[in-house]
């Protein structure tokens, strides 16, 4: 599956919560693979980019599954604070 296919799929985690559609994906270029779901679109985080990844994020690695809907692991820890690396790379 093409990522440009998982735009705008909605996100459940898998206890059947509704947690938004993907608006965004944050890539992780040096390691040629997605990182992040936002939930919101890039261009409106702006100056608060930090809050963005840490309250309207999901990490790629919890997406369990996708096909008709984005199926990640359950909501305790499934929105998830930003890692340092993330921090220092907005920082830069």
């Amino acid at each position: 599956m093409l990522l440009s296919e998982i735009y705008h799929m909605d996100i459940y985690s898998d206890n059947g919560q509704y947690l938004g559609d993907v608006q965004d994906i944050v890539l992780d270029l040096e390691r040629a693979e997605a990182s992040r779901l936002l939930t919101v679109p890039w261009k409106n985080a702006k100056g608060n980019a930090k809050s963005v990844l840490q309250q309207k994020s999901i990490l790629y690695k919890n997406v369990k599954n996708v096909g008709d809907v984005v199926l990640v692991s359950s909501v305790m820890g499934a929105i998830s604070e930003s890692t340092k690396e993330e921090e220092a790379a907005l920082s830069r």
